[in-house]
């Protein structure tokens, strides 16, 4: 029941994608038919499905789906939806959905510094802030510290009121979202109260040194050259850091983006990896995926409104 979906929701999601194959459902046994590619397919679909129920995980129709995706790139399904990364407060599991994000999860055990490039919707800061809390939590590191620069997206502001914490908390608004969502309030306060939990704008790390930290950079794509060094050179013994952003989204005016540069700066580098996540690993409303899609053709074609602004 749980691998079919409630209702057959399930397998609805599968037969609209493999619509040349027979799918035939009896008691606890599936048969199916058709062409050996799909019933191929489909058997290491079925058979991730079953694992992920064995796992007291129940599938969803999106989740389906992005089995699916995965399952006609002919990736590795190892780990998807069955690995946890962290709870949530409310006991929800966070899993990786996708091969990207699994990359992305691996990259982060395996290598010191990461770059995670890729559109909205694709898990690059929650997932981030997952595996930070799950280092911290083993005490695989002392502290976590979570920073972004303060820039506008694409509005004015104007004066904000009260003192410099108040005026920057907007902008880091997305760090305390996702920080919220796995720990209770009450963890939240003592850990930031204790300082195991740092939440600042990237100004606020000049001069420093992080030893035994998890620190992550995100909206990367707004750092300019020096605020990029900047934040690579804070990192101390025993440290991670993970810089996230997407570079189809930049808010700085007449400047390279720090996060364009460093790939080639950084290249080839032991310690260093590049994880690029792309709209298949969106794992947003459904409609997120064809929002960037859209936008992707759009820019690319000349002449658009997009292009002259």
């Amino acid at each position: 029941m749980s691998v079919l979906g409630q209702y057959n929701s399930n397998l609805r999601v599968i037969n609209k994608a493999f619509p040349d194959a027979q799918i035939v459902a009896r008691g606890d046994r599936i048969k199916l038919a058709g062409p050996p590619e799909d019933v191929a397919r489909l058997e290491k679909l079925f058979n991730k499905l079953r694992e992920v129920a064995r796992g007291n995980h129940v599938p969803t129709p999106q989740d389906v789906q992005y089995l699916i995706a995965e399952v006609n790139d002919g990736a590795d399904l190892t780990g998807l939806q069955t690995d946890v990364v962290q709870l949530t407060h409310w006991g929800e599991a966070i899993r990786p959905k996708t091969a990207g994000q699994r990359e992305y999860l691996d990259a982060i055990q395996e290598n010191d510094v990461v770059f995670c490039i890729g559109p909205a919707g694709t898990g690059k800061t929650y997932l981030a802030v997952a595996s930070a809390l799950r280092a911290l939590r083993q005490g695989l590191v002392k502290r976590v510290v979570l920073t972004r620069p303060a820039v506008e997206a694409g509005e004015a502001l104007g004066f904000l009121p009260g003192d410099i914490l108040q005026k920057v908390h907007p902008y880091l608004q997305p760090l305390y979202d996702a920080l919220y969502d796995m720990m209770p309030p009450g963890e939240f306060e003592k850990h930031m109260s204790t300082g195991r939990i740092e939440i600042a704008p990237l100004a606020f790390m000049r001069g420093r040194t992080l030893n035994h930290a998890m620190v992550i950079l995100d909206e990367a794509q707004n750092t300019t050259h020096t605020q990029m060094k900047m934040f690579l050179t804070r990192l101390g013994f025993h440290s991670k850091a993970v810089v996230t952003g997407d570079i189809t989204q930049v808010d700085l005016e007449g400047r390279t983006p720090g996060l364009v540069e460093v790939q080639e700066v950084l290249k080839g580098i032991t310690g260093i990896s590049f994880v690029h996540l792309g709209g298949k690993d969106v794992v947003r409303h459904p409609l997120v995926k064809a929002i960037i899609e859209a936008y992707e053709r759009s820019e690319k074609r000349p002449n658009t409104k997009a292009n002259e602004d």
